[in-house]
Parts: structure tokens; C-alpha cells; sequence
């Protein structure tokens, strides 16, 4: 019995040491994705052994409650409870698991995939688990410049916006020789598509390009301007808008008298139409009348004929 116990002992001391052989390896640095393409997040069992048998499981460890990203479990995927923004785009290769290799694919990447991923195998004798950290590129729309009005001074307000960029991108103003200006007021905003900014800046060159260029690593877009050569005149901008407002006065009232005109023309109309009806009334009342008599001159033709015809007999 001792003998069978000290067998038990040394077998279950050889498995559990080769258990402690095994460890779960991903990358150190940080994996770099490209928002629209596919990334391999890395995972993999070394020293290389078959996980087809094991639990393989992908969560997001940053998020509430380590959601489920992907999860392989006797022999099949089983993804009920993964997180519904995952829904068909992962995906672990079958054949690699032969080889020890839990790479997740993950395809058309999204800026809200940026974040940590923890990849979890267990066997029957071992579990261990890697730590994934994704970050997310993503290049946004060009710039859009907007003229926001001007001051009392004649300086333009110059408003440009982009959005649905990750991580935050650089703005800045040029000028036409690529000196940068100071913006005024910046805003910048995140969400699930990325970042948004808007600078605003106050120009009182003329005749001039400015330019608004957007960075972000190795990527650039540029939107550019040219401000007029004519100083901008509140006070003529003015008489410009009363003249406007004048000319609408003017096409409104001409508008009004029409609407006016075709009322009244169209009052004479029904005026008329109610006097064709009322004379069409008075010439069915007349035709009664007339049948009217016509009927009771038959009905004294029938008599005199009977009383004639009475007469007759009589001699």
C-alpha cells in the first residue's frame, strides 16, 4: 500500500512539474492597428504543445466585468455571451491550435477595440494567461475651413473641424509661407469613432492662403483658404443686408398682391357660378311648372272627350 501511494506521489510530482513547464506568451509591446484593416492579437503556448483539448478564452480585461471577446471549448467556438460589437469578426484557426498558437483575428478593426485583451488557456492539469494591449490608429476626415464671421476691426474668423481620429491628432494654423499661427480656442472631443477637434483663429491678412493641417504619426491632410484682398466693411456689409432685406420686402409684397389678385378673381368666379347655378334652379322650376299645366290641359282634354263622347250615346 505505502509502495502504491509513493508511485501515486511520483507520477502526480513528473505531471505537475511538466504542468509548471507550460507557460502562455504574447507580445511585450503594445500590437498596432490600423482602424479598417485586420490585426492578429498574438497568444501561444511554449513550449509548443496541441491546445485542441483546452479552454481558450479571450475577454477584454479593461472593460466592466471582463466581457467575452472569443471563446473555443470542446472543439468548437462558443460565443453566446460575447460582446455583441465582436459579432463575426474573430476568429481562431483551427489548424494552429494543433501547433499551440491561440492568435485571435481580428478583423475590420474599430477605434472602441483599443484597449487590454487578456488570452486564457486551461487544461485539465494547468492554466495560465497573457496580457494583449491593442492600440488603435485611425486617420479622420479632411479638415473643413469655415468663415465664422469677422470683428469690428476687419479681422476673419476662420473655424476649421475633423473628426474620427485616434489617438488625439495635432492641429495647426500655417500661413501662406508656413509660419504657424496661434489658434484662438480649441475644443476636442472622444468618442466610440474617435477624436474631434475644432480651432478658430482670427486672420487679418489679405490676399493670403492659410492653410489647416491635421497630424497624426505618419499621416497629414491640409485644408486651405484664401482670404479676400478687400478689407471687410461692417458698414457696407450693412447697407448690403438692408438692401437684401428691402428686395425681400419688395418680392414679398409683389407676391401678396398676386396672392391678392387671384382671390378676388377667383371670388368672381365663384359669384358667377353661383348665379349659373341659381338661373339653371329658376329653368328646372319653370319646366316643372310647365309640365305641371301641360298635365292638368290633358287631364281637361280627356273630359271634354268623355263628355263628348257621353253625348253622343245619348241620341
Amino acid at each position: 500500500m505505502k509502495f502504491i501511494c509513493l508511485t501515486f506521489l511520483i507520477i502526480y510530482g513528473i505531471t505537475d512539474s511538466r504542468s509548471e513547464q507550460y507557460e502562455v506568451v504574447g507580445f511585450v509591446d503594445p500590437v498596432f492597428a490600423v482602424a479598417g484593416e485586420d490585426v492578429i492579437l498574438p497568444c501561444s503556448v511554449k513550449p509548443s504543445i496541441s491546445v485542441e483539448d483546452m479552454r481558450v478564452e479571450w475577454f477584454r480585461s479593461d472593460l466592466k466585468d471582463s466581457q467575452l471577446v472569443h471563446l473555443y471549448e470542446d472543439h468548437e467556438d462558443g460565443n453566446a455571451e460575447q460582446i455583441e460589437s465582436y459579432r463575426g469578426r474573430t476568429e481562431l484557426t483551427h489548424q494552429e491550435l494543433e501547433r499551440g498558437n491561440a492568435s485571435l483575428r481580428l478583423s475590420s478593426v474599430r477605434v472602441s477595440d483599443e484597449g487590454r485583451y487578456k488570452c486564457f488557456i486551461q487544461s485539465k492539469s494547468w492554466y495560465d494567461d497573457v496580457t494583449v494591449d491593442v492600440s488603435v490608429e485611425a486617420v479622420g476626415r479632411p479638415p473643413v475651413i469655415t468663415v465664422d464671421g469677422f470683428d469690428d476691426s476687419g479681422g476673419l474668423h476662420l473655424q476649421c473641424d475633423s473628426e474620427g481620429w485616434n489617438p488625439e491628432p495635432v492641429l495647426e494654423w500655417l500661413n501662406r509661407e508656413g509660419v504657424r499661427l496661434s489658434s484662438e480656442t480649441t475644443e476636442t472631443h472622444r468618442n466610440t469613432d474617435g477624436f474631434s477637434v475644432r480651432h478658430t483663429i482670427t486672420v487679418y491678412e489679405r490676399n493670403s492662403k492659410i492653410h489647416c493641417r491635421i497630424r497624426l504619426r505618419h499621416h497629414m491632410l491640409e485644408t486651405q483658404i484664401i482670404t479676400s484682398n478687400k478689407r471687410f466693411n461692417p458698414g457696407r456689409t450693412s447697407i448690403i443686408l438692408i438692401s437684401a432685406v428691402f428686395v425681400l420686402v419688395v418680392i414679398a409684397g409683389m407676391l401678396i398682391a398676386a396672392c391678392v389678385r387671384k382671390n378676388r378673381e377667383l371670388g368672381q368666379l365663384n359669384n358667377e357660378n353661383r348665379k349659373i347655378e341659381r338661373e339653371h334652379d329658376d329653368l328646372q322650376k319653370e319646366k316643372s311648372r310647365m309640365q305641371q299645366e301641360c298635365g292638368r290641359l290633358q287631364n281637361v282634354r280627356s273630359r271634354i272627350q268623355q263628355e263628348m263622347k257621353t253625348g253622343k250615346e245619348d241620341k
